[in-house]
């Protein structure tokens, strides 16, 4: 920007980069001249000279003035042309603007919509997720207080049978105990297998022995006692040992204590005319039974020589059914007349039932017959009675008057 006095002018105008250039140009013309009249002062063809061309300069000047006026008007144009393209550009970014905001506006409110829905969408699954998970919750809840219940019931079993092992272990670490326990154990399969009066408990015999129980069988083989023995030491000692000497110790002391049970029942319970020619004896426990079948077949047999059986609980029933078998065929024998009585009246049943189905079968025919007669009269009845009631007194002929049917009974 140029200040002369109160005008300005900016460099960057055309109009004043246009003047500047005329006016160093006029001076640069006026500054030539000089110069060409202080040469040419010697010489007035120099004068006419410079004249002319200063006239030819005016007249540039002037087609310059013209053509700075032309440019200026072009510059103006161009000016107005700009501003009416700017403002044009204005207005179509205003609109477009415009048309823009109003596109995002609407999407914006369908976008909000779809929230909305999404949300109320997601709110519904969540309400029926929440009500689902709390229903679950709920029944898991229950589960598992029923399954609290039941470990806490298990806790009390698993508590009753600590106890019952540690009154099972108290039972079995005192010998007389011990006894009882096979006693108790031995009674209750024999009432499980054997009717009440086939057998006797703690039944005293001729030399005053007591045994634990007392088969009635018939002759042979007669009366068998069974005899509840534990060796419970022997076994307990073998279970323990550690290594296969103290193994071998504990199980000769095992068959020791077997072999002198077997004894005592062989000297005490078969007694000749009284007893069968042998005897059992119960063991209480099925591991010690397996051991001495595996470990002691020797002991076993031994048993064999001197008439003692040895058996467990599972073996002392399928023997106790034998013998129940046994009883019922022996019983069977001892009715037999009373039975075959039984048959007899049974069948003299038999003939009278087929007598009175006989002449039930007579009755009934002769009933069926007195039927027959009292539907054929009943029609015939209904016939007359159809015909008096249609006056049709001519179609009465006297061949048409039939004897009416007698009912008999036939005794």
């Amino acid at each position: 920007m140029i200040s002369f006095g109160s005008y300005q002018f900016d460099l960057s105008d055309p109009q004043v980069l246009i003047a500047g250039f005329a006016v160093f140009l006029l001076c640069a013309i006026f500054l030539v001249l000089m110069i060409t009249l202080k040469r040419a002062g010697r010489s007035a063809d120099a004068v006419q000279l410079v004249s002319s061309q200063m006239g030819r300069l005016s007249q540039d000047v002037l087609a310059l003035g013209q053509g700075q006026q032309q440019l200026a008007g072009n510059i103006q144009t161009v000016s107005d042309a700009q501003a009416n393209a700017q403002v044009q550009m204005v207005q179509t970014m205003e609109t477009r603007l415009a048309e823009v905001q109003a596109q995002m506006a609407e999407r914006l409110a369908e976008n909000a919509l779809r929230s909305a829905r999404s949300l109320s969408e997601m709110q519904e699954r969540m309400k029926d997720t929440l009500a689902g998970s709390s229903e679950k919750t709920t029944k898991s809840l229950t589960e598992l207080q029923e399954r609290l219940a039941t470990i806490d019931k298990a806790q009390t079993n698993i508590e009753k049978l600590s106890g019952d092992v540690l009154s099972l272990q108290d039972i079995l670490s005192n010998k007389q105990r011990r006894g009882m326990f096979g006693e108790i154990q031995l009674t209750d399969i024999v009432s499980k297998a054997l009717p009440s009066d086939s057998y006797a408990l703690q039944a005293t015999l001729s030399n005053g022995r007591r045994a634990d129980c007392l088969v009635h069988l018939p002759n042979p083989p007669g009366p068998i006692v069974i005899d509840a023995k534990f060796p419970f030491e022997a076994y307990e000692a073998f279970a323990a040992a550690d290594s296969a000497q103290q193994q071998q110790t504990a199980l000769r002391d095992l068959g020791a204590a077997v072999r002198k049970h077997i004894k005592d029942i062989a000297e005490r319970y078969i007694i000749e005319g009284e007893t069968a020619d042998g005897a059992i004896m119960f063991l209480p426990s099925e591991a010690v039974y397996a051991e001495l079948h595996a470990r002691l077949p020797e002991v076993v047999r031994g048993g064999f020589d001197a008439r003692v059986w040895i058996v467990s609980p599972t073996t002392c029933m399928a023997t106790l059914n034998t013998m129940r078998a046994i009883l019922k065929d022996a019983r069977m024998r001892e009715q037999a007349g009373e039975i075959r009585k039984a048959l007899r009246l049974l069948h003299r049943d038999v003939e009278i039932i087929g007598e009175k189905a006989g002449k039930l079968e007579t009755h009934l025919r002769q009933a069926g017959d007195d039927v027959a007669g009292v539907l054929t009269a009943a029609t015939r009845a209904g016939k007359r009675a159809d015909r008096l009631d249609n006056f049709d007194f001519e179609e009465l002929s006297p061949d048409q008057h039939e004897a009416p049917t007698l009912l008999t009974s036939k005794g």
